[in-house]
């Protein structure tokens, strides 16, 4: 997120060793939903790592899979995304606090005693829960990204001790809006009527409309989360709040593991399933370029947005867009650029065919592609699977990468622009300390040592590929090199043998034609002759 904060030191005559928004921490009790999901789970390890004289950390727990909310948060404590925590301060644990609920849940699900416990403690909130499928049946996103965080903001009315409640949505829920700015949209709909529709109809009969309430809203993520928006506006004035708008939040850039992700969303899915040689052709325009944020980027920036507005009484700034493209415009073409350079240094286990394929500006041609080079192989592959006595396996991953694709070429063929003014400013009023531990520059990113660290992390975390199984992926990568090169070798031989034997035909039947023709016409000429003789 940018170069601008190259020009900081000294900053401002401040301390440069001044902390202030670790200062402002101690002692303060936090709600946080969505906890356990990608962007949660990286804030609360920030916190506990960064700010850890804060009291506690109470986080919305569901119980899932016969596990109980508690089990939950030590399984979150003991993963790989807290190992630095655990080594340096192993205590932390006890400031993580369980509350059995969901999102989805009347009152959030929250027993009366946990409910009067955060009302009476919670000092800021972090709502952070979402669904973020794009393919969601309506109902339920409406359930869970708008009807939850209306519940969300009752219980932020409730709590007696409340410095800020942030609502963290989306830079792409106001998709009518070529240029983004920091304000306040109109819902696209009333929220609360939408709610009510939903609570009281059933699943099928909202599906049957979901193209009416959509009207022109692409997916129902980017509609939710709009109205959802609307929700905390409305109640500006009544609870303090503010908006945090990310763009596509991609892995880890610094700390605590470079690379780190828990799922396949953005760019990195995109190089796992061209790394696989499953991905072969893309509708995109190359050149247009998408906005990507680092989910520690993120992290870091709600916790300066939230010193900014409580620390710094700046209470002017009510909506922060924490996007990247103003500074950093990566084409999607660059990335497949860099991920094209990474095959060989770090291949992935398993490559069911050598990395190629292209971005496709027209949808026929990739049309046309995704059935010889997608399709065709799929069965072609499922087929030998199946002949050896496995259940077939390629065609419901090149079905599950189809419907992917479906919502991505939406936003891969349209452009959209971000005003990020207020993020921007907070680089300029932070010590150097702060600027440090609290990053939400760019001035050091290089693209290819990042997507590489993704690449390598998405291996373990991921795809649970081991560091020790790399010279193996190597090998087989460059087995797959070569197979890919004599494929390709017999397929240009049989285009120019078939060239050749069709040339060779048409030349034999104009022969042929041309020896009959002239067996006909010379007897015609010469008698012609004969008669004009005579």
């Amino acid at each position: 997120m940018g170069n601008e904060g190259s020009g900081m030191s000294p900053l401002n005559g401040l301390d440069p060793s001044m902390n202030r928004v670790s200062a402002l921490m101690k002692g303060k009790c936090f709600f946080v939903t969505g906890g356990t999901g990608f962007l949660g789970k990286v804030l609360v390890e920030k916190m506990l790592r960064d700010c850890g004289e804060l009291d506690t950390i109470y986080l919305l727990v569901r119980p899932k899979k016969g596990k109980e909310p508690s089990a939950r948060v030590n399984e979150l404590f003991d993963s790989p995304l807290f190992e630095k925590l655990r080594t340096t301060r192993p205590e932390a644990r006890k400031q993580l606090v369980a509350i059995a609920g969901d999102v989805v849940e009347k009152d959030l699900g929250i027993s009366p005693a946990d409910r009067a416990l955060l009302i009476e403690r919670v000092n800021i909130i972090y709502h952070c829960a979402a669904t973020v499928r794009f393919d969601e049946p309506l109902r339920k996103a409406i359930m869970l990204n708008t009807r939850g965080t209306k519940l969300v903001v009752d219980l932020a009315e409730e709590c007696k001790n409340l410095d800020l409640l942030v609502y963290v949505s989306t830079a792409y829920c106001h998709l009518k809006e070529a240029l983004l700015q920091e304000k306040i949209y109109d819902p696209p709909a009333d929220p609360h009527k939408i709610i009510k529709c939903c609570e009281y109809m059933e699943e099928k009969i909202v599906e049957q409309m979901t193209k009416r309430i959509l009207m022109d809203a692409p997916n129902t993520y980017a509609y939710t989360k709009a109205l959802a928006e609307g929700l905390v506006s409305e109640k500006m004035d009544k609870i303090p709040s503010i908006i945090l708008r990310p763009s596509v939040i991609i892995p880890i850039w610094k700390e605590p593991i470079a690379g780190w992700t828990d799922n396949i969303n953005g760019p990195t899915g995109i190089l796992i399933a061209a790394g696989k040689g499953v991905l072969r052709t893309m509708w995109c325009k190359s050149n247009t370029y998408a906005d990507f944020v680092p989910v520690d980027i993120v992290a870091n920036a709600i916790l300066l947005s939230t010193w900014n507005y409580v620390g710094r009484k700046d209470h002017e700034k009510r909506v922060y867009n924490l996007t990247s493209s103003a500074e950093f415009k990566v084409t999607w073409q660059e990335i497949i650029d860099i991920g094209t350079s990474l095959v060989e240094k770090v291949p992935l286990n398993g490559m069911v065919w050598y990395p190629g394929g292209s971005m496709k500006d027209s949808k026929m041609v990739h049309n046309i592609c995704v059935f010889l080079y997608h399709t065709i192989p799929a069965y072609f592959l499922d087929a030998i699977i199946v002949l050896a006595g496995h259940k077939p396996i390629l065609k419901r991953v090149q079905d599950r990468i189809s419907k992917g694709f479906e919502v991505f070429e939406y936003y891969a063929n349209n452009q959209w622009d971000f005003v990020s003014t207020n993020i921007l400013s907070l680089r300029h009023v932070v010590s150097e300390t702060e600027k440090d531990r609290f990053c939400i520059h760019g001035d050091d990113l290089d693209l290819h040592t990042y997507f590489e660290a993704c690449i390598r992390s998405a291996r373990i975390y991921v795809l649970k590929e081991m560091p020790d199984t790399l010279p193996g992926a190597i090998k087989h990568a460059r087995r797959m090199y070569w197979l890919d090169k004599f494929v390709q070798a017999l397929f240009w031989y049989f285009v120019m043998y078939m060239i050749y034997s069709y040339s060779t035909t048409v030349s034999s039947v104009v022969d042929s034609a041309w020896d009959s023709t002239k067996g006909f016409v010379t007897p015609s000429i010469m008698g012609s002759e004969q008669s004009t003789l005579n």
